[in-house]
């Protein structure tokens, strides 16, 4: 383990290096190599070898210097300079001449289809033109090969490297789109619920404010009771809203529970204080919902009503929830002709109800009553595990 660790931060270490400079390390490397004969044998004609091996060698080594910016150019020089070297009898026997397998194998894993592989060809062939026998041939050819094999695979490396690269960049990229896809949804979440709690909590309370001179002088018995109204609304109102932006906190902490069906009997009730008769009933064999299905049926019931006070003009509201099959049917009713309190609209109140209705998997309908005066909003919600037919 400690060996493999070594070689990987020898690895990364070559890998920060600029190409060149670990070229030249090599075409060092290859000349000290090929050097190496002529300074380790006795020259047999005696006296020192002759200087055309030593002209060959570096003039063979030396353009590995540039063998990745010029392949094919490298791999001609170094295959000429060596086909030179036994123009004159005393120089050492070189056994394997290493700048021209690198030379290759850089054309194999650097160059185009066709091009390595006709210098594949030349290669070989003028190899075997060359070579003074077959036992030399055969050797060529097998090195030859090898080098160009092992080319191609470091070519195949490098480019699933890149391809598994390029896929971890476009993974990071759609995660990174996803995120910002949630978070708009989520800021569009918050904005819709800002909405329906501040909506929902002003709307009783204007309502309740412009009715409390009235009653302070016609039932003073009765005003105490209005300011409460108005206070609760307020409360009810900060606590919804410290609750829905603790979200948005860095700290983790306890949040309370967002309101659900549970909670529709006081809203009713806190509505019911402004002094419009609200109704609530249920009917069938209740079914599971999601949490988020429960908190939109919250937020479209309070949503419905707030505009029942805010522009219905109405003296009843009817609430009837029917649980079906698979659906849960949410059908909100008022009387009203439309001269409601004069409270300004917020603009998308009943389209943030389809947009909820929607976002469960459900449908959302409004319009005027057909069996006399009034308005009606009709939302079908999914049961948990279910879809709602368009």
């Amino acid at each position: 383990m400690s060996d493999l660790w070594f070689f990987a931060a020898v690895r990364r270490w070559s890998s920060s290096l600029p190409q060149i400079w670990l070229d030249a390390a090599l075409a060092l490397l290859v000349l000290v190599v090929q050097l190496w004969p002529l300074f380790s044998r006795e020259n047999p004609y005696g006296g020192p070898w002759h200087w055309w091996g030593y002209a060959v060698v570096v003039a063979a080594a030396v353009p590995l210097i540039w063998r990745r910016r010029a392949p094919v150019t490298v791999l001609v020089a170094s295959l000429v300079t060596t086909a030179l070297y036994d123009v004159v009898d005393e120089v050492a026997a070189q056994p394997i001449w290493y700048g021209s397998l690198m030379a290759l194998y850089t054309v194999a894993a650097y160059s185009a289809r066709w091009t390595r592989l006709l210098m594949l060809a030349f290669t070989i062939a003028g190899g075997l033109l060359i070579v003074g026998s077959s036992e030399t041939a055969m050797r060529g050819i097998v090195l030859f090969a090898a080098a160009y094999a092992i080319g191609r695979a470091a070519a195949a490396s490098r480019a699933h490297a890149a391809a598994l690269e390029e896929r971890a960049v476009q993974l990071a990229r759609e995660r990174q789109a996803e995120a910002e896809r949630a978070a708009e949804r989520e800021r569009a979440r918050i904005a819709r619920d800002m909405h329906d709690i501040l909506a929902h909590a002003v709307s009783l309370m204007v309502v309740q404010a412009e009715a409390g001179p009235v009653v302070v002088r016609s039932d003073p018995a009765r005003a105490e009771a209005v300011f409460d109204a108005i206070a609760a609304a307020g409360r009810d109102a900060m606590v919804q809203l410290r609750r829905m932006l603790s979200v948005l906190k860095e700290e983790e902490g306890p949040r309370a529970p967002q309101p659900t069906i549970a909670a529709l009997t006081a809203l009713a009730e806190q509505v019911r204080a402004t002094g419009l008769d609200v109704t609530y009933s249920t009917s069938g064999e209740p079914g599971p919902l999601t949490p988020d299905t429960e908190i939109a049926a919250y937020r479209i019931t309070q949503e419905a009503l707030t505009n029942i006070v805010k522009h219905a003009g109405a003296a009843r509201a009817d609430i009837r929830l029917t649980w079906q099959d698979d659906t849960l049917m949410i059908d909100i009713a008022d009387d009203g002709r439309g001269s409601g309190t004069s409270l300004p609209s917020g603009g998308n109140g009943l389209i943030g109800i389809r947009e909820r209705a929607a976002a469960c998997g459900g449908t959302a309908d409004f319009g005027r009553r057909a069996d006399g005066p009034g308005f009606r909003v009709l939302v079908r919600l999914p049961l948990a595990g279910r879809a709602v037919a368009a």
